[in-house]
């Protein structure tokens, strides 16, 4: 998984797991979260659901990047509070609409994050 921190730079941060990813977010602020839906200790569904139970991770961005491409794994992805989903492999100008579209709001509610 990589983090994009609440900084105006687009630097990130890697967690090896899900369970890093959640004690991540609970020590820091971040803007924008990218995560892969399987990772070793958490997967990205169990990460996303812990995540959204902290105050520091309630209306973080999370973006999931994932090679499940049905539909029934995109809705599982948005129930468990994911706010998009990228399918891998990866188009870098999807990616960037994303990031873009999602930056964006954040910035447009700073609170929000």
């Amino acid at each position: 998984m990589f983090i994009l921190p609440a900084t105006h730079a687009l630097a990130g941060y890697t967690a090896a797991d899900g369970v890093e990813a959640v004690e991540r977010v609970a020590a820091e602020r971040y803007a924008l979260i990218l995560m892969d839906m399987q990772m070793p200790r958490l997967d990205g569904l169990g990460a996303t659901m812990a995540i959204r139970a902290q105050p520091a991770g309630a209306q973080v961005p999370i973006l999931t990047m994932t090679a499940n491409a049905f539909a029934d794994d995109r809705a599982r992805c948005l129930a468990a509070g994911m706010n998009d989903y990228i399918t891998k492999p990866v188009e870098p100008a999807v990616l960037c609409r994303a990031l873009r579209y999602w930056l964006r709001q954040q910035a447009a509610n700073p609170s929000a994050g």
